[in-house]
């Protein structure tokens, strides 16, 4: 099975164009069902074939899985992602039958995305304080996320032939390696601009970014990211998410993920009246559908405002107030 599943991910990778996050995070759930799988097995047994694999063997994977706590967001992606793995094996004639399509996705708990305030959005963009280097790069960080939407996986693929400071565009690679231009506000690119010129004063393997990102594309490998760690390679996602984690904490609601700046850019587009359709564009989804669900918070927050401020919200309990409101 080791070897399928090393042929799965040279699909994704060289015919899928999956990003590394994406190929790292099936192969680690693909693992980790392969180790669970092993433990049902006696140890002298011979390697474990993908066509051994039944419906049964996945449901009690699951309720393992269940058993340790973990998410039922959590268990749906590992389905997923077994269900593509077999898909992939059908497709090649490797297996006959997916497994894990016989297995019913684990129901979802319906919650919606977390959402910055205006003003909380503001404060964090402010918490990177200082001229260092790490400063100035994480002010930049928390700006461009804030402003472009971007995924964190698109964040830390941007590379400088990206940018074009000129007219304020940035070009994202998304899913599938899918890329759209997306707009960059002024801010953002002033915290970029004082982020690589500080870099510049500090290091003489600093490039300076790009006026334009029209030009023909650098083969990936000699592309300059954006983003550095301290050793001057490009910044991880996780990393990215423990910066985002360090500065949110000081906020009144406490953490945040980089992706709840992607749900509080979309969601403040929306409040201002931006149109669902380029809020789509922007956010790179394939549906609408996807991006409708910002429509549903934006409500949440009217009701919640009207509930908290107009004098007549209120149900009736059967009091009455001591004094009718006068009119205006």
């Amino acid at each position: 099975m080791e070897d399928a599943i090393r042929a799965f991910v040279t699909f994704l990778e060289v015919e899928r164009g999956a990003s590394r996050e994406t190929i790292r995070g099936y192969q680690s759930d693909l693992r980790q069902f392969l180790s669970y799988a092993n433990t049902l097995r006696p140890a002298d047994a011979p390697r474990l074939l993908p066509e051994a694999v039944d419906p049964l063997m996945i449901r009690g994977y699951l309720a393992w899985l269940d058993r340790k706590r973990e998410k039922q967001s959590s268990l749906a992606r590992k389905l997923a992602a077994l269900r593509s793995f077999y898909r992939f094996l059908a497709r090649e004639g490797r297996a006959g039958v997916n497994p894990a399509a016989e297995v019913r996705t684990p129901k979802q708990p319906e919650h919606l995305p977390r959402v910055l305030t205006k003003d909380d959005a503001n404060a964090l963009m402010e918490f990177p304080e200082g001229n260092s280097v790490p400063a100035r790069r994480d002010r930049a960080i928390l700006e461009t996320l804030y402003s472009t939407g971007a995924r964190v996986s698109e964040l830390v693929g941007m590379n400088l032939d990206d940018l074009n400071l000129t007219d304020g565009l940035v070009r994202l690679r998304g899913k599938g390696r899918k890329e759209r231009i997306v707009p960059i506000g002024d801010v953002a690119l002033d915290a970029l601009r004082e982020y690589y010129e500080l870099l510049s004063r500090h290091t003489s393997r600093a490039p300076v970014a790009p006026a334009d990102a029209t030009g023909p594309r650098r083969h990936e490998e000699q592309a300059q990211p954006v983003f550095l760690n301290h050793r001057g390679g490009r910044l991880t996602a996780r990393s990215v998410e423990r910066i985002v984690g360090k500065y949110s904490s000081r906020l009144t609601g406490g953490r945040i993920s980089p992706h709840a700046l992607r749900h509080s850019f979309a969601t403040h587009l929306l409040d201002e009246g931006a149109d669902l359709r380029a809020i789509q564009e922007m956010l790179g989804h394939a549906s609408l559908a996807t991006t409708q669900k910002y429509t549903h918070l934006a409500t949440d927050h009217l009701m919640e405002v009207y509930d908290r401020a107009h004098p007549r919200a209120k149900r009736a309990t059967g009091v009455r107030p001591e004094t009718e409101p006068t009119q205006s």
